[in-house]
């Protein structure tokens, strides 16, 4: 185990660093471990920061092997840099002690609707160049998934609690529990003197199993659970349905919170999970047990119905999956958690922007809807993704939007 120091010591600078090239925002980590290892820490602190403002939650929730540590070349004889380790530190005492600058306003007003990963991050863009914005939250704090859908034990609370002081004290106007599309209307927005509209609303909306016994008193979605686990009782035995980031989620906090035994169901197999691998390291070291070829086919007042799945390597080199419905076993469950994906809500549809067939805002490359003004990113445009795809994409519409706003 190596110490911060130690960690970016062992980085070897590469001139075409291929850590850097996999990062969705294309974080200059050659350069953040020059100025940490030289005493700028301030300096690394501002670098990451105006490349990536949620830097800080990036460097503790991202997809590291699938991105930077992944592709690190120390990675292909032996252990790769932890960059995110580094990241982590750098971001969080930067976000603790630095002053917010003297920023001149430019006396534009602007609307953010949501306050996830990409209302957060275009926020922040907004409040540096001079923006004067109103951030709408239909909860009554920040963070949205980051808050609501992410355990505070792999995301700590006090870190969005520091974005949410260093956001006012920039000038941030923050309405909670005002939800667009019920309380207030896009159109409601601009008589206001509203030059522009930011929708980043997310996908809150679970998905249904559509199984008999789905309305049983025993029976949860994910993204509720989450929300506020203290209000559920479980019992002894907790089945989740799904095998993604979200029923991860579930299961280490069921463990936490109920002292519950946990069974994650999954149709698929191991290796076809799309939950980050080291998260199922760690739920599998909490005690999660994993059922992998098992599809639900009802839900029963104290376990789950399933059916064996079969995999099949077809000819043409593809894989496939059978239900075997001449093995039927039950899983025992005083609680069901449904976690197979959310979708957007009904909020967007009341709010009057065009949707496409899946609910989503209907954007073009560069996030802009088809009203004028309006703009979006985050889940409600590309359904769930990871946060620094969230925020890469945010970077995007920001500078259509000072585009936009420059020829009125």
């Amino acid at each position: 185990m190596y110490s911060i120091k130690q960690e970016a010591t062992r980085c070897l600078k590469c001139k075409k660093p291929q850590c850097s090239a996999h990062c969705p925002v294309s974080t200059d980590i050659p350069r953040v471990m020059e100025l940490f290892l030289n005493g700028g820490i301030r300096e690394a602190g501002e670098l990451l920061f105006l490349n990536n403002p949620l830097s800080a939650v990036t460097s503790v929730i991202c997809p590291h092997e699938k991105n930077c540590t992944g592709h690190c070349v120390l990675g292909k004889k032996g252990e790769p840099i932890h960059f995110y380790n580094v990241e982590s530190y750098i971001s969080r005492f930067y976000m603790e002690t630095t002053d917010v600058p003297e920023i001149e306003k430019n006396g534009i007003k602007i609307a953010v609707a949501g306050s996830g990963p990409a209302g957060i991050t275009m926020s922040i863009l907004l409040l540096l160049n001079g923006y004067d914005v109103t951030m709408f939250e239909a909860q009554d704090n920040i963070g949205g998934v980051l808050r609501y859908g992410i355990p505070p034990f792999r995301l700590p609370r006090e870190i969005l609690d520091t974005y949410k002081d260093v956001m006012l004290r920039m000038g941030l106007h923050f309405r909670p529990n005002t939800r667009i599309g019920s309380n207030i209307m896009i159109d409601d927005l601009f008589p206001d003197g509203y030059k522009a509209v930011f929708v980043s609303t997310g996908t809150g909306r679970p998905n249904k199993l559509g199984l008999l016994g789905e309305t049983l008193g025993h029976v949860h979605f994910a993204v509720d659970y989450l929300k506020s686990p203290e209000a559920f009782k479980l019992g002894n035995r907790v089945a989740i349905v799904g095998a993604g980031n979200v029923a991860i989620d579930a299961a280490r906090t069921a463990i936490r919170r109920n002292h519950s035994h946990v069974t994650i169901l999954h149709f698929m197999g191991e290796n076809d999970m799309t939950a980050n691998q080291d998260e199922i390291e760690m739920a599998e070291i909490d005690g999660v047990e994993f059922v992998h070829y098992a599809q639900a086919v009802r839900i029963l007042e104290n376990a789950v119905r399933c059916v064996r799945v079969k995999r099949i390597e077809n000819e043409d080199g593809s894989v496939s999956f059978e239900e075997d419905y001449t093995e039927i076993f039950d899983v025992p469950a005083d609680s069901v958690i449904i976690a197979i994906g959310q979708g957007p809500g009904a909020d967007m549809r009341a709010a009057g922007v065009k949707l496409t067939q899946r609910g989503l805002l209907e954007v073009n490359e560069w996030g802009e809807t088809d009203t004028p003004g309006v703009f979006a990113a985050g889940d409600i445009v590309s359904g769930p993704r990871t946060v620094v795809e969230a925020v890469a994409f945010t970077k995007k519409v920001f500078q259509r939007m000072e585009e936009y706003l420059g020829r009125r």
